[in-house]
Order: structure tokens, then sequence, then C-alpha cells
């Protein structure tokens, strides 16, 4: 009883909040995540209500697998984005801008945080600056889609963005292992190329080939229905298992055999999109069932944001330069890859602000950097402190870039007419 009544305190919360940011011109994910925190354990929570909201983190944890699932929806939701005939316009730009916006920002706070290190005589470690400066490549992609989707944004900037945040993954882990295989051999003397190299790289191909397969089989019985209700329920049912499998992890000797979730049902939307003729229709279909869902993810994730970190001057003042390196990393790096590959000047001028946001995968990153022993506590209140920062205000500054791109279009008169008439004849 008490997670299905989280689970519709967490849905109301975030949708009566969306009421209060809409005047304030605020996108709903900002709203989501305000609420988050309000019912969260850090704030409502503590008065010990079951029902008014997250008495405890564990509370927050038991619904990951919702954070799981909707995960696989947007991973799924940006493969669809990867049609061959946008690709070949836009592929060539958006894998440059891409790896040189990540490496960019990891170079900027890898110098920062290495220059902490000597002002303030060993309170942060190089092994911690190092492993920030992988941390610093990751973007959330879930916050940027959800903005694109609520403002049906279109235009040059939003067709180079999806691409480059799915493609930012792939070489967040690539750069993460490296990094932190550096860090690890500062801390303890030891390289392990195994974990630095081959993990990493058998991970991302292994994660494509798992969703390719899974995105070909879909396509296959999908045939076997004429009914698109029976072809979305086949299309969901897939997503699920994808994420399942993802999950799945072993090892042969010294290598790890795992998955990128986010990957794996990225190229899943990839295949399915440019076999399937009807890819198009069911993914209008599934938007609509997926909307509470995603809500339910940004309030949950919302939840999970420690607000405890605020109270360690030395977190706030080295999480201060992590944020402000980072964003001039994400900047610069793609306002100069994209002045290289000859973009406009909209996208030149206003993409790497929407590549601010940081979440799910940040995180992700923070639980494999335990592995430094008390040094990760450091690394995780960082990055928590920065997220929080973050997904606040990054989908707020992704709808200002986007508008500003002329991608996203004011609403015309007849629109709010129309708008006005149907809540008039509601209140009747």
């Amino acid at each position: 009883m008490n997670i299905l009544l989280s689970l519709s305190v967490a849905i109301l919360a975030g949708l009566l909040m969306t009421r209060v940011a809409k005047p304030l011109k605020l996108p709903s994910v900002t709203a989501y995540l305000v609420a988050g925190i309000l019912v969260g354990p850090y704030c409502l929570g503590r008065l010990g209500i079951e029902g008014l909201g997250f008495v405890s983190i564990e509370g927050v944890e038991q619904l990951s697998l919702v954070s799981d699932v909707a995960l696989g929806f947007i991973a799924f939701s940006i493969g669809n984005e990867f049609r061959l005939s946008q690709l070949k316009h836009t592929g060539r730009q958006a894998t440059v801008i891409a790896i040189f916006q990540a490496l960019t920002a990891t170079l900027l706070v890898d110098i920062a945080l290495l220059l902490a290190c000597v002002l303030t005589n060993g309170r942060i470690s190089v092994a911690q600056a190092i492993t920030l400066g992988a941390i610093a490549t990751a973007t959330a992609p879930a916050a940027t889609l959800m903005v694109v989707r609520q403002y049906k944004a279109k235009g040059p900037v939003v067709d180079l963005l999806l691409p480059i945040v799915a493609l930012d993954d792939a070489v967040g882990l690539v750069v993460f292992a490296v990094s932190f295989g550096i860090a690890k051999a500062v801390s303890f003397g030891t390289v392990d190329l195994v974990a630095i190299l081959v993990n990493p790289l058998l991970e991302i191909v292994l994660s494509l080939l798992l969703g390719a397969v899974m995105g070909w089989l879909l396509t296959q019985l999908e045939k076997l229905f004429n009914s698109n209700t029976n072809r979305l329920n086949m299309t969901i049912a897939f997503v699920f298992l994808t994420v399942a499998l993802a999950k799945l992890e072993f090892h042969i000797g010294p290598v790890t055999v795992g998955f990128s979730s986010l990957l794996v049902c990225m190229m899943l939307g990839t295949v399915f999109c440019n076999i399937c003729p009807l890819s198009g229709e069911l993914m209008g279909k599934a938007d609509k069932w997926t909307s509470p869902l995603f809500a339910l993810f940004f309030v949950v994730s919302g939840a999970e944001l420690d607000l405890g970190v605020f109270t360690d001057l030395m977190i706030v003042c080295i999480g201060l330069v992590y944020i402000v390196m980072r964003s001039l990393g994400k900047y610069l790096g793609a306002f100069a890859s994209a002045k290289m590959m000859h973009c406009s000047e909209n996208i030149c001028r206003y993409l790497g602000i929407t590549l601010l946001p940081q979440a799910g995968v940040a995180l992700g990153m923070c639980v494999t950097a335990k592995e430094l022993g008390a040094q990760g506590d450091l690394i995780r209140n960082i990055t928590l402190f920065a997220v929080l920062i973050y997904e606040l205000v990054g989908p707020m500054l992704t709808k200002m870039a986007l508008t500003k791109a002329g991608d996203i279009q004011p609403m015309s008169e007849e629109v709010k007419n129309r708008r006005t008439i149907k809540l008039q004849s509601l209140e009747k």
C-alpha cells in the first residue's frame, strides 16, 4: 500500500507543481524535480507522515525500477531520431561535436581541480580530480528530451542535439574508463589495462549489437499483428525486455562483459525506426503512454537529491568550480567544433547551452568511483551537488537556448484562442 501511495503522491505533486511553474514559464521538467524535492525525505518526508512524502531514502530507492524503465524509453525515443535520411546530413557533425565537447569539458575540469589540489593542500586528491573530470563528460538525455517534447521544438539545433546527447553516453564510457583507470593507478599504484581499454570498448560494441538484434527481432514480430494496439503492446514489452537484458553482467577471466542500458535501448530505437514502416505512428502512440512514466521518473529523481550537500562549505566550493568549468567546457567545445564543421551561427551560439543537464549517467559513474574507498564519498557528494544545480537550471537554459535559436516557436494567437474557448466550454 505504501508504494502505491507514494506513486500516486509523486505523480499528483508533479502535476500540481506544473500549474505553479506555468505562470513562471518554467519547463515541466523543473516543476517535476522541485515537486520531488518537496515530497522527498529531506523536506516533507522528515515529518514521517506516510502519504505526505517519501519518509526515507530507502522508500525512494524502492522505485528504482521506475527510473530504469523510464530511461529505457527515453533512450528508445532518442534512438528514433537516428534515421538514415537525417544522419546523412548531420551524422558527421554530431559525431565530431559529441567527442569534442565531452573532451573539452573533461580537460577544463581536470585542470581546474588539479589546481585546486595544490591550493587546498590536498583537500581534494589527484585521483578525485581526474575522476570528476571524467564524470563531466556525461549529459542527461532525459531532461533534454522532455523539453524538446513539451515545446514541440524543431529545427537545426534539435536535429543535432538529440544525436549528440545519445553519442555522449558512448564517449563518456570510454573517457571515464580511461580516467578512472589512471585514478586507481595514482591511488593504488596498479594499472589495469583490461579495465581501461578492453571493458569499455567491449561494453559499447556489445550494447550496440544487442540493441540491433532486439530492434530487428521487434520489427519481425510486429508483422504478426494487424492491430496497431497490439503492435504498440509488443513495442512496450520489447523495451521492458531490452532493459532487463541490459542488466546482465558476467566475467570471462579478467574481462567484464556488461551492457549500457542507454546504448542498448538507443540502438533498439534506431534499428526499429529505420526498418519498420509503421515506427513513426507507433512512436506517437508510445509517447502518450510514457507521459506519466516520465513525470514519475523526474519526481523520483528530485526526491533522490540530497540537500545535505549544501551544509559542507568545501563541497559547495569545489562543486561550484566543477559546475563553472564543466559548463565552459561544454559550451566552448560545442562552439569550436560547430564552427569547425561549418554549422550555422545559431547552432554555434546555442547548442552548447543545451548540453548542460546532468543526472543519471553521472550518478552511475559515482557508483563505480566507490572503488576508491573513502575518496569516492567526496566524488559522490560533489556530483550530487552539481546534479542538483544542473537539473533545476539546465532545463530552463535549454528552453531559453532553443527559443533564441528559433527551434521553439511561440504559441500563435489562433492556438491561444482555441485553448481559451475550450477552457471556457469546460467551465460551463
